[in-house]
């Protein structure tokens, strides 16, 4: 409806103003409900195209609106210096209860990269992140239209690695992949994760140490040249590769997230990668003390070393071949990447240095970047030190504080908790995780959406048994003001949902979300629902405020319960 009252607006104005009109942008915009459902400013636009006062044009406008919306407008009036409100007929609104959001991208191939962990490393409040995030955009551009595949990236190659390893054979006192059978189930992933720290620590302190780490990590990539399966060093990497696969497949799991079409290690692109790059050496890319640079200066950006001295490709060259093996993999019309803001400069060279030779492909590929990840009374996490909160502490701290609340133990509400905590965050904001408030039934969190929704479901059903069911919809629907301000709420609905898609903020849904459910508490405390004479569109009110309700959470990968 929205949509549609926009162009009939430009079409006025073209008819009324001719080519001053012509590309005119019209933007309806929901003020405050006492002066109208939408209000438009496109009289003060034109002011300055046709050298008139903002009302010389709304007044002839508003004349000719009444007249060619005569279906869809129940009253037009003018406000301030030229702004047009309008109010819709109450018989449009319950049509637009009932709209879906649009198909917007009606079929076109979406990549959706997200969480993107790396083998030998804990899965961190970071990657819990993006893996909600990504999950809920992904979610959102299958809403509509978009042919989603859902990827994963990691670096099971890399210095990283290489200090894991190296780590792991001196606990074990040699290669003697015989001993990790030793290590319970349950430990393995913290395991491995400790060991990268302690790799890291004798890197950077132990000059001998970080000599045997570069070897190892030359040997790591040898052995995948090679598809080494059988050697004593090639074990114990592929066992603890796959390890760490299968903590975060138990993640995901745990989270409910839809399943990864594709899981791409940096083994798997680093090829193709170097290939790229080596293709366009000269042309895009230099050669410089013996490695192969990118000097972003010249677009205002710093100079970043994608192959090394050592021949060995870099972050920055994995990128590229992972950019390339996707577009291979999927011709997508549109990609994004979720990381942290550290990867924010990063990216922005490596995109830049294919759109010297690639263009469309830089061009379709939409980077989404985040800040810190903490917890309440918690400091700056780093990997490298062993200091780092980890997506599994999140998710304990969130069952902690849930114990002591009776009713909100339950796995579903503590994952809603923090999907809710995350989501309903800005993209590209710090986050400061608070366990407490997550669980709580009384603020903006997604328990507190569950059980608006779960106390709908309550109303719906006790209307089932009610014996007097009073009250008719009638064939006008005319509704009363209390009334109307809930289905005017449900309306905005589809809007919100198309803006989430065009500007990729999910946390537009939560805040739509919180304030539909608070004016849905207005709505209730004021007006009888159950043996009222107006029962009957009330509880039709009641029905669709649920059903909403329900949409926008599955959307955020939230569940919906009739009761709590």
């Amino acid at each position: 409806m929205k949509s549609e009252l926009e162009n009939q607006i430009a079409e006025a104005c073209q008819q009324l103003f001719g080519d001053a009109a012509r590309n005119i942008e019209i933007d309806l915009d929901r003020p405050e409900e006492q002066f109208g459902d939408y209000a438009t400013n496109v009289a003060l636009k034109l002011a300055k195209n046709l050298g008139k006062v903002p009302r010389e044009i709304a007044e002839p406008l508003a004349v000719k609106l009444r007249e060619t919306l005569s279906r869809q407008i129940s009253e037009i009036n003018i406000a301030g210096p030229g702004f047009i409100n309008i109010k819709l007929k109450d018989q449009v609104l319950w049509e637009m209860i009932k709209a879906k959001p649009a198909k917007s991208l009606n079929g076109k191939k979406i990549v959706a990269e997200y969480s993107d962990p790396n083998p030998f490393k804990v899965l961190h409040g970071g990657h819990l992140y993006t893996s909600l995030v990504g999950d809920a955009l992904a979610n959102l551009m299958e809403l509509a239209g978009g042919v989603v595949n859902r990827v994963n990236f990691g670096g099971d190659v890399g210095l990283h690695v290489g200090k894991t390893i190296w780590s792991i054979v001196n606990d074990l006192g040699g290669e003697h992949p015989e001993k990790l059978t030793q290590i319970h189930d349950d430990k393995k992933l913290d395991w491995v994760g400790e060991h990268y720290v302690k790799g890291n620590t004798a890197y950077e302190q132990n000059e001998n140490a970080k000599t045997e780490i570069i070897y190892i990590n030359q040997r790591i990539y040898e052995l995948h040249k090679t598809n080494d399966q059988a050697s004593q060093l090639a074990k114990i990497y592929w066992t603890c590769r796959q390890w760490s696969y299968d903590g975060f497949e138990q993640l995901y799991k745990q989270l409910e997230m839809k399943p990864f079409d594709k899981y791409y290690p940096e083994s798997e692109v680093a090829d193709l990668g170097l290939e790229t790059v080596r293709q366009h050496i000269g042309s895009v890319y230099e050669k410089s003390e013996g490695a192969v640079i990118y000097r972003g200066e010249k677009h205002g950006l710093f100079t970043q070393v994608f192959i090394s001295s050592e021949e060995l490709p870099t972050y920055a060259a994995k990128d590229v071949g992972l950019i390339f093996k996707k577009q291979r993999d999927y011709s997508p019309d549109q990609s994004f990447i979720i990381t942290d803001h550290a990867q924010k400069d990063h990216l922005t060279v490596v995109l830049q240095s294919i759109k010297e030779f690639a263009p469309e492909l830089a061009e379709a590929t939409t980077h989404l970047s985040h800040g810190q990840i903490k917890m309440t009374g918690g400091g700056k996490m780093s990997s490298r030190s062993g200091n780092i909160l980890k997506a599994t502490d999140i998710l304990q701290a969130a069952r902690s504080a849930s114990v002591s609340l009776p009713g909100r133990e339950s796995p579903e509400t503590v994952l809603a908790a923090v999907r809710y905590a995350f989501l309903k965050n800005r993209i590209g904001s710090d986050i400061i995780y608070d366990p407490k408030e997550s669980v709580s039934l009384e603020g903006n969190s997604g328990p507190y959406l569950q059980y608006a929704h779960a106390r709908a479901c309550s109303i719906i059903k006790k209307a089932s048994v009610v014996k007097n069911m009073a009250g008719k919809m009638g064939t006008d629907r005319i509704m009363e003001p209390g009334e109307r301000t809930l289905a005017l709420k449900i309306t905005e609905y589809v809007e919100v949902i198309d803006k989430a898609v065009i500007e990729l903020l999910p946390h537009l849904i939560c805040t739509y979300l919180y304030e539909l459910a608070q004016d849905f508490n207005h709505f209730y405390e004021s007006n009888r629902v159950l043996n009222d004479p107006r029962q009957a569109i009330r509880l039709q009110l009641v029905s669709d405020y649920a059903s909403t309700l329900s949409n926008g959470l599955k959307l955020l990968g939230i569940a919906a319960p009739q009761q709590m």
